[in-house]
């Protein structure tokens, strides 16, 4: 119960690294008043070498102090002291003149033999083993920079005081000074209140922590949630309840928004939130929050807080947490996850692995339990919750099967039937709001998707990576009755080969990869051999393209798109193999370079259009057939290169040079026309 008031200590060795301190060990002789140390003074490795982070002490004095109160009401609950415990409080006390900061509890307080026993050996050798762990470098920084405890004072401070009253009765008080050397001074002091005060002379260049706002904000990052109130000049500077602490039922939804609003100010509502808490086979509370992922937002870098005990530690889990869910933010606090080894050595650590698959699974179960119980919810948060879910689909195999069947895609079908309506989230609460009543919920999964349309295309999927580029392609599948699947998000490229592999049997093509037979007209008349040209209309047409646009590798494809409105279909489109294409990204990806518009493609014209049609009839005219520069036959070669572009634009084929000439080209074929009409 007492050895670890001043004694932070992990059982987790750290790794064997580059930087090599000098072994020593400590002998105690209290008679003398001295700390014997052999070969090396530990009091220069505290105070130059141990730590950047010297704020940190603050928190381990705060600490000790927490657990003295905590271990009052103990014994007092042990019936082992009868006293009044009075309203536990830590007292922060500044004094500019004698540059001194100070921490003051009301809690168990310790005797003079105590004092001896665990300020001169307990929290020494713990300091000391600590150290000789402690052998990293900058690149090998440990976790938690837990373990010197009180020691941790002399990283600030070139004199240490303690003053302190035992609980005991008849305890006299104690004065323990050290001056950052091995020799120490022990004396009777006035105290008269059972507790401690912590008195540190700083060092001229820790001045800072002299200033209120300085020691304010210490106490707000690494003190906020601990349980006992910390004061400076009568004011209260922690929160001290810690919310994830709490059974989820004892929590309503404005308790779990205010959590949130109070650790990321400025930010938008959550769309949902995951409330941890098991103590088998470990320990472990939390609150686990989707947020609304902006643009700017970095999914590699975690976001959230670590704490042991509400005593903050650190913004990066990215060791602890499943990569997939780094974007989340919120608490996590446990005492099973080791603090004081190497980032490296955490990721290989057990438990922590452990931890890392339950949060999976506990994040996994709420997504399927706000599936079941508000899909409409569900469906309108799928725009962000969706880079979450494909992410751990593609990282984690267990979460893969827990998500499964509740991965859900944006689709062109439209039920007959009576379904829930969209609706989006207000601005200024966390209510759900209807939008557009009677719409229907445009979302799928696949299996569904394939159940839906095994009898007109089993085991086949269409799809859409880009809603505004394809948009002529989409709405001709949707004409014909063909249901295509929007997967338009960064990740979906990789989602779609993923898929494909889980789905072996499936086959999945790009709305403009190809046109399939449903697409097509193909009960239409055969088509007249012209005698005077011996071709048919459909031979004249392609022509007339070969020779406008004058690229060899471009396939030219003459088709008649089926269609009750033919003035509604493109009257040309591109379309870029399905695996060509994607070797091309993976080309493209693997070097690091912007996809390039392949010079391969193929160009299908759609004789069922009637610009088409029209073009056919004016290739039939008396001027063309004179002579290919007359004005008609230029008007018709301007008007073959036209829809070509118009059919590129839609593939985002133009560089800035393919730009610039299609505007030039459009003006030119606009002159030719308003000629034509002006003669």
């Amino acid at each position: 119960m007492w050895g670890s008031y001043f004694l932070k200590t992990s059982s987790k060795e750290l790794p064997n690294t580059p930087l090599e301190y000098l072994f020593f060990r400590v002998e105690i002789m209290l008679e003398q008043g001295t700390i014997s140390i052999h070969t090396e003074n530990i009091f220069p490795i505290i105070k130059k070498s141990l730590y950047s982070d010297h704020q940190i002490f603050l928190r381990e004095l705060v600490s000790n102090a927490v657990d003295a109160i905590q271990k009052l009401s103990m014994v007092s609950r042990a019936g082992e002291y009868s006293g009044e415990i009075g309203e536990p409080e830590i007292q922060l006390t500044i004094d500019k003149d004698k540059k001194t900061l100070s921490i003051t509890d009301n809690g168990i307080g310790m005797t003079a033999d105590e004092v001896k026993k665990y300020i001169n050996q307990v929290a020494f050798s713990s300091a000391e083993e600590f150290i000789q762990k402690y052998k990293g470098d900058a690149n090998q920084p440990i976790i938690g920079h837990f373990g010197l405890g009180f020691y941790s004072s002399f990283m600030v401070a070139s004199q240490v005081e303690i003053d302190t009253l035992s609980y005991r009765e008849g305890a006299q008080a104690i004065h323990w000074s050290c001056d950052g050397s091995p020799n120490y001074a022990i004396a009777d002091s006035p105290r008269t209140t059972k507790g401690t005060t912590i008195t540190l002379h700083l060092m001229e260049e820790e001045l800072e922590y002299l200033e209120s706002a300085r020691v304010q904000n210490l106490v707000k990052t690494y003190c906020d949630f601990m349980p006992v109130p910390i004061t400076l000049d009568g004011e209260v500077l922690n929160r001290q309840k810690a919310p994830w602490r709490e059974p989820a039922n004892n929590l309503s939804k404005e308790d779990y928004l205010e959590f949130y609003r109070y650790l990321y100010p400025f930010q938008e509502e959550p769309l949902l939130w995951v409330h941890l808490n098991t103590d088998y086979p470990f320990i472990i509370n939390g609150i686990l929050y989707f947020p609304k992922l902006r643009p700017d937002v970095d999914v590699t870098k975690g976001q959230i807080k670590l704490f042991c005990n509400q005593v903050f530690v650190s913004e990066n889990v990215e060791e602890i947490i499943p990569q997939f869910l780094l974007p989340m933010r919120g608490v996590i606090d446990s005492t099973d996850i080791p603090l004081n080894v190497s980032r490296s050595a955490l990721q290989g650590d057990r438990t922590v692995k452990k931890i890392g698959d339950y949060i999976a699974k506990k994040v996994g179960d709420r997504l399927k339990e706000l599936y079941r119980d508000n899909r409409e919810q569900y469906i309108s948060a799928w725009k962000d919750l969706g880079t979450f879910v494909k992410f751990g689909v593609l990282n984690d195999e267990k979460f893969q099967k827990q998500v499964e069947d509740i991965t859900v895609f944006r689709t062109t079908y439209q039920s007959s039937e009576t379904t829930p309506t969209v609706q989006i989230q207000t601005e200024d609460s966390d209510a759900w709001q209807d939008v557009n009543p009677g719409v229907k919920l445009p979302y799928t999964t696949l299996k569904e998707y394939l159940e839906r349309n095994k009898e007109r295309h089993e085991n086949r999927v269409f799809y859409c990576t880009d809603a505004a580029s394809q948009a002529s392609y989409v709405e001709l599948h949707k004409s014909q009755g063909l249901e295509v699947l929007y997967m338009d998000s960064f990740i979906d490229t990789h989602f779609i080969n993923f898929l494909e592999r889980e789905y072996n049997e499936v086959k999945f093509t790009r709305v403009d990869s190809d046109l399939d037979n449903t697409l097509l007209d193909k009960e239409k008349p055969a088509e007249i051999v012209d005698p005077s040209t011996n071709k048919t209309r459909s031979e004249v047409i392609k022509e007339l393209f070969e020779k406008a646009i004058n690229k060899p590798k471009v396939n030219i494809r003459i088709e008649s798109l089926k269609s009750d409105n033919p003035q509604g279909t493109p009257p040309a489109m591109v379309l870029l193999p399905e695996i060509l294409r994607r070797l091309r990204e993976m080309n493209a990806m693997m070097q690091q370079q912007n996809v390039e518009f392949p010079e391969d493609h193929v160009l299908v014209v759609n004789t069922a259009h009637p610009l088409i049609q029209n073009l056919a009839a004016l290739s039939q005219g008396s001027i063309i057939q004179d002579g290919g520069d007359s004005p008609t036959g230029q008007l018709a070669n301007m008007i073959c290169q036209h829809v070509y572009d118009l059919a590129l634009m839609s593939q985002k084929g133009f560089d800035a040079e393919g730009m610039k000439s299609f505007v030039e080209r459009s003006n030119d074929v606009l002159t030719k026309l308003t000629e034509q009409v002006a003669k």
